[in-house]
């Protein structure tokens, strides 16, 4: 089936969908999440065709990671759609209203978007997230995975579609576009006026192809070039923490830390901690020369490794003179997803918080906390770094838009 008739289908199953009451939509989810459970080791066998393809084409430990499914990462899959279907329907909200003047009534309301199209990579949970949170948020979803998650996310994708089927909401609420060639991509690319908003979910080449060659609206989710600074007043084993947490606690999602700025004043009491530690935990740090002072494992850093998102067990580093030079240095390589700041001072804190341009600024926190979940969204769709329309992590809300409804009483314009 073309691209063009799944999203005319998908269409068709949204107009149904923008209708549907909470309780029916909230069913489906609860049997999204059933269904995954039941059929975990369908799923399970899918998913290691895929890992075996994975490894023998050579693909990174990270990307495997990313790629794998087990029956606990299933099960947690499943709790967030249940999770999501105790969240507030978006749809109908009334965002703000009024009693105009002449006594007509303004309301505006929350409404689907219609049909979303996600492009993403390597990641099969995505395809569950994305279908349950466009589903609550009354969207039709059209996604397209990669073809070294292909095996995974059709198993997941007729799991999901039975189970709406069996609620009695549409199948084509939810569909799986081919990934055997780019040719869906362009197409779906280029469904302007049936596809109303397009998200990508990926390395910066994909993002950057989409938001370019796209005719349909793009929503752009976020390369993540995360920086922890820690400052002259920083509690060192608070940092400490902090930069391990960011760094280590998962090293292939966009809200891990990529770079390491420490103020001169307590580079002589934190880098050599948070150097030994970073060894001992087998991250590879490429660094100044301030930074290689402290130990001879330190790599020396192009310009390149400042600007790069590396999802692996590396990082940048480099000592800075003060606050203003760390705020100089995220503003030359950050890409506006998540910094962090380590302070004791409320002032430091503040200034961070005012001068650095991001969608998400941390203060004494571990930048992995910007995440839907961890934000009481429910599974997010993304984290938005532009900031058009949305940014930041985007849950239901996001997924819609508005339209304004007036009510009169035989009311005319004179």
């Amino acid at each position: 089936m073309s691209v063009i008739e799944q999203a005319r289908r998908a269409r068709e199953a949204a107009a149904e969908l923008a209708t549907a009451p909470r309780k029916v939509k909230d069913a489906a989810l609860h049997a999204m999440a059933d269904a995954l459970v039941a059929r975990t080791e369908e799923i399970v066998a899918a998913n290691a065709g895929d890992i075996e393809a994975g490894r023998t084409a050579g693909l990174s430990t990270a990307i495997i990671d990313r790629l794998t499914l087990t029956g606990v990462r299933i099960a947690a899959i499943a709790e967030a759609l249940r999770e999501m279907a105790a969240l507030p329907d978006p749809v109908g909200e009334v965002v703000r209203g009024s009693t105009l003047p002449n006594g007509l009534e303004l309301r505006q309301i929350r409404v689907p978007f219609g049909v979303v199209g996600i492009i993403y990579e390597a990641r099969p949970n995505v395809t569950a997230d994305a279908a349950g949170i466009c589903l609550k948020s009354g969207n039709a979803a059209l996604l397209r995975g990669s073809s070294s998650a292909a095996n995974s996310n059709a198993a997941i994708v007729a799991v999901l579609r039975a189970a709406v089927a069996d609620t009695g909401l549409p199948a084509d609420a939810i569909q799986l576009l081919d990934s055997s060639s780019r040719d869906s991509v362009k197409e779906l690319m280029r469904a302007r006026g049936l596809v109303d908003v397009l998200i990508p979910r990926g390395g910066a080449s994909l993002i950057r192809t989409v938001v370019e060659e796209s005719t349909v609206p793009v929503i752009e989710t976020g390369v993540g070039n995360c920086h922890v600074y820690v400052d002259a007043a920083a509690d060192l084993d608070k940092a400490l923490a902090v930069v391990l947490n960011a760094k280590t606690q998962r090293l292939s999602t966009c809200n891990t830390a990529e770079s390491l700025l420490v103020h001169e004043a307590v580079a002589d009491a934190f880098l050599p901690r948070v150097l030994a530690a970073f060894a001992q935990a087998g991250v590879t740090v490429h660094g100044t020369p301030e930074v290689a002072a402290y130990s001879p494992d330190v790599v020396p850093a192009t310009d390149e490794d400042f600007g790069t998102e590396y999802l692996s067990a590396d990082i940048s580093a480099a000592v800075v003179p003060s606050l203003s030079a760390a705020v100089a240095h995220i503003r030359s390589y950050g890409t506006g997803h998540t910094e962090a700041i380590v302070t004791d001072s409320t002032t430091a804190a503040r200034e961070f918080v005012a001068r650095v341009d991001a969608a998400a600024v941390m203060v004494n926190a571990s930048t992995r906390f910007t995440d839907g979940g961890e934000f009481g969204f429910g599974a997010e769709i993304g984290i938005s770094t532009q900031k058009l329309h949305a940014r930041g992590p985007m849950g239901l809300p996001e997924l819609t838009s508005t339209k304004y409804v007036v009510t009169g009483d035989g009311h005319v314009r004179t």
